[in-house]
């Protein structure tokens, strides 16, 4: 299946862009086919969600620098999992390569925790029109006003994607220096919001939702396109939810002419904005910063069980990262330098539930550091299709049974070609037999049943099917209607 999923990714997202230029095209159908909808497409004053969602169709897949080195990330280290994520994860699917937080930092603490204590103040890497910067002490390619720009090349020549990490708002510093906005007759005092900060972090103050504050968006995105790139994850935008300047964020994408996946956090985001964020960003975070610890995974379930009718095409509850691998290498606020705490169960149903959902697909470890087991884990190429699936159907918790050792669940997905999978689940302490009963599956007749992560064919089932999971374990199913 070498290329198989990439290929797919790319056909799909030809189908959605073709679909989504049609649509906006089309003449008004009826207040039966969603003519309030196509109206608002059309609108120049609206967002333009459905090309906007064609940038990611299905669920992105990438490394993320966070869970190993936290603010602290260097460039050779970025390239270092870029050639990993290249040389053995790009056939599979994987191909986004984001720097988390605080690139601009040439003396990053290394912990979230002791920002407001080390760094409030500190002079941060920025051009002449207060727009954040590389700091070229860790990413020397950006020395000479480049920017990101040949580090995204590289990326590109790679056929990697690149993305980073931006903290909402504006630098504090451009604030208080009344630095001008480019291409606008407007500072960054008319800009910022002083009252309007982050709890956690003294880099930025909000932004006005106002023409300031859309100008300041409108130069940011200008040149952060200029560099080649292809996603961002906005940070302190989901708890609260920040909705004016998700709004200010999604305007500056849609007129900067460059396709960029837009990733709010951290959560939760709060249920009551589900509609709108599933408008303006591509994904969205369901709960804090998730790490390797079962109690975090198990809480997942319930708290992606809510999300379950906002997810589609194009826009994606966020599990969060992949804390897989070598973790923590420079990254405090995750604890101490250590290989993921999950055992090889947990896992098996960590991958199984992010893809079935389906979520975005991060890993977070140091790739180098990999053993043959990560590396087999993230490329089953059976497991990660049921991510990638076009439909990007939903899945839905079927059945649930409490008993005295914890509980098990089973979840069933619908796929473009009409098969399903179905995920069994043992949140338990003890080995247990999880049950798939057809009628609450919606199910009928005889299915052919086939474990995914065996790569094995289970046979052909009607009414039920019934397997034992290990405690904090996973059975993912792929089942076909039997031919008759």
């Amino acid at each position: 299946m070498t290329g198989g999923i990439d290929a797919k990714r790319r056909l799909v997202f030809l189908l959605v862009a073709c679909t989504a230029a049609a649509l906006a095209q089309a003449p008004p159908a009826g207040p039966a086919a969603g003519e309030a909808g196509l109206a608002a497409a059309r609108d120049p004053g609206a967002p333009a969600t459905l090309a906007f969602h064609a940038f990611a169709p299905t669920p992105p897949m990438g490394w993320n620098s966070y869970d190993a080195f936290g603010d602290s990330v260097t460039e050779d280290e970025v390239l270092a999992n870029a050639a990993y994520v290249k040389n053995k994860l790009l056939a599979h699917g994987w191909n986004y390569i984001v720097i988390d937080f605080r690139w601009y930092d040439p003396e990053p603490t290394g912990d979230d925790h002791a920002l407001n204590q080390k760094r409030t103040g500190a002079k941060l890497a920025a051009e002449a029109f207060g727009r954040m910067v590389p700091a070229e002490n860790r990413f020397p390619s950006s020395a000479g006003g480049k920017g990101f720009k040949p580090l995204a090349d590289q990326l590109h020549a790679m056929g990697l994607k690149f993305g980073f990490h931006y903290m909402r708002g504006i630098p504090r510093q451009a604030v208080q220096a009344k630095t001008p906005i480019a291409d606008s007759s407007f500072t960054a005092a008319d800009a910022g919001d002083s009252g309007n900060t982050c709890g956690w972090c003294p880099d930025m103050f909000g932004v006005r939702n106002d023409a300031a504050g859309q100008a300041w968006y409108d130069a940011m995105f200008q040149l952060y396109a200029s560099w080649g790139l292809d996603f961002i994850k906005v940070d302190d935008l989901s708890n609260p939810y920040r909705q004016s300047e998700v709004e200010l964020i999604r305007r500056a994408i849609d007129k900067c002419g460059r396709a960029i996946v837009l990733s709010t956090s951290a959560g939760p985001t709060p249920l009551r904005s589900a509609e709108h964020v599933k408008t303006h960003a591509n994904m969205w975070r369901i709960s804090g910063d998730f790490w390797d610890n079962w109690a975090k995974l198990n809480a997942q379930f319930d708290l992606m069980n809510g999300w379950r009718d906002a997810g589609g095409p194009g826009h994606f509850p966020d599990a969060d990262m992949l804390p897989l691998g070598h973790l923590c290498i420079r990254s405090k606020a995750g604890g101490n330098d250590r290989v993921s705490r999950y055992t090889h169960d947990e896992q098996t149903t960590l991958l199984s539930f992010w893809c079935l959902a389906p979520s975005p697909l991060m890993l977070g470890g140091n790739l180098p550091d990999n053993t043959d087991w990560d590396l087999a884990l993230i490329t089953n190429d059976e497991v990660l299709a049921i991510d990638q699936d076009p439909l990007a159907k939903p899945a839905t918790r079927v059945r649930q049974q409490a008993g005295p050792a914890g509980r098990t669940e089973v979840w069933v997905r619908e796929l473009t070609d009409g098969s399903r999978v179905a995920g069994l689940f043992n949140r338990g302490e003890t080995v247990a037999d999880v049950a798939l009963d057809w009628d609450q599956a919606k199910l009928s007749g005889q299915w052919t049943a086939r474990d995914l992560w065996q790569h094995k064919d289970l046979g052909a089932f009607a009414a039920k099917l019934a397997l034992s999971v290990p405690a904090h374990g996973a059975v993912l199913l792929k089942l076909a209607p039997a031919r008759k």
